[in-house]
């Protein structure tokens, strides 16, 4: 049976996929929590990612040698790059590149040094299943959210986008450096901490790799006052229902 790798980014995310997986067993290896068991008929591990590019690719090489999963899909927030990406949209990725990578001059400014090329393609049909399974979660955001929570976080119409996520390990949180960003990297929509190194572990071992992420603010000043909130009652209910759709769209194929 095919293994599916899933990488949460939020300690709640992680507890919303366990409390689906009814025969989930704890294994630790490298000092994290690794969850082998069952959801929706799938072999399913999951794991937190932790924080960084180090780390992340650390995860997900644990994943990908101890657990010999076939597929990883990594879900998680991301701050807002793009125009028209606004707080509560999900993005879908189909490639990443390190925004802080910049070896030049020895090698071009974000390219990867030995690899010759900056941007790490995510798997083609792996992100137009996880995009498809966002909007129809999307479509019915009222019904996984209710309408009190869209209200308050003034998600209007929340929509799927498709694009170039870029990775890095600072938390980008001022309108200055976003603008430097989008200026570097005109074509990002979102800029995270994690999946580009996840990407390159998934390049280097030939194993399909998607990633979805919830935007929750805009990586500038104005970045969400109450983050907490957010990640419990939006993020970490889209990741699940995306993901649970998913699954659901994978069996009856």
């Amino acid at each position: 049976m095919a293994v599916i790798g899933i990488m949460s980014a939020m300690h709640e995310e992680l507890a919303a996929v366990l409390a689906r997986m009814p025969d989930e067993q704890r294994v630790t290896v490298a000092g994290r929590d690794f969850w082998v068991g069952h959801w929706q008929g799938h072999a399913v591990v999951a794991v937190l990612s932790r924080i960084g590019k180090v780390a992340a690719a650390t995860t997900a090489t644990v994943l990908l040698e101890r657990f010999q999963v076939d597929t990883l899909v990594f879900t998680g927030v991301a701050g807002g790059m793009g125009l028209g990406v606004r707080v509560g949209d999900v993005v879908v990725a189909n490639g990443f590149v390190q925004h802080d990578m910049d070896a030049s001059p020895l090698f071009p400014r974000h390219e990867v040094p030995l690899y010759g090329r900056a941007r790490f393609e995510t798997d083609v049909n792996l992100s137009a299943q996880l995009a498809e399974a966002g909007q129809q979660v999307l479509a019915k955001a009222a019904q996984h959210l209710g309408a009190g929570t869209l209200a308050d976080f003034q998600l209007d119409s929340p929509r799927v986008h498709q694009g170039l996520v870029i990775s890095g390990d600072r938390f980008v949180a001022t309108s200055t450096e976003s603008q430097a960003l989008r200026l570097a990297l005109p074509d990002a929509l979102a800029v995270e901490m994690e999946g580009a190194a996840v990407a390159q572990v998934c390049h280097d071992y030939a194993v399909p790799f998607a990633a979805v992420r919830t935007i929750s603010d805009r990586a500038d000043d104005a970045a969400h006052t109450d983050f907490n909130r957010f990640i419990r009652e939006v993020a970490s209910r889209y990741s699940l229902a995306i993901l649970s759709q998913w699954l659901t769209n994978r069996r009856s194929d």
